[in-house]
């Protein structure tokens, strides 16, 4: 009985680590990738302007250590996630643990594409893994979500503006 039991919590923790559960908001910009980058990788600047991730601090370079404060309906959350890839004008991506790793992960991405032109598509995604995350699908859904759509449109206001000053 204790092996078939382990044996399930095996198989859970592995179906939970290798299929993940993923949200994503896109839009399109009139801006080039490196406007959008130039505000996406402006840390200091994120409490004028993004409602989501409301303080940001550190370097923007792979395997750098973010401080992050992200605000949501449930309130604030501090993480600090390690910087995966941060490739000028194309992604910026990020992985945010839970220790030991394998109980709540998101690995949150920022994808820029060039729609010619001086248009571009912002693709924010994040796919979350672990044992914890089948229990907060709805939650993630409704809370999550929601903020990438924000913090795009957001960011969408913060190019033009610059554009403009």
């Amino acid at each position: 009985m204790l092996a078939s039991l382990l044996a399930l919590l095996a198989i859970y923790t592995v179906w939970t680590n290798t299929l993940p559960y993923t949200v994503s908001a896109s839009i399109e910009l009139d801006a080039t990738p490196e406007e959008v980058w130039r505000v996406l990788t402006d840390l200091p600047a994120y409490d004028e302007w993004n409602p989501f991730i409301v303080s940001a601090e550190g370097t923007v370079e792979r395997d750098a250590t973010l401080h992050l404060v992200m605000h949501d309906e449930t309130g604030d959350t501090t993480f600090t996630p390690t910087v995966l890839n941060a490739e000028a004008g194309k992604e910026l991506r990020w992985i945010g643990r839970i220790s030991p790793g394998w109980i709540f992960d998101g690995e949150h991405r920022f994808l820029i594409e060039p729609l010619g032109g001086s248009r571009v598509r912002l693709t924010q995604s994040e796919n979350f893994t672990g044992v914890a995350v089948p229990f907060y699908r709805g939650t993630l859904h409704a809370n999550t979500l929601p903020q990438f759509g924000a913090m795009n449109r957001a960011l969408a206001d913060r190019v033009a503006a610059l554009r403009t000053s």
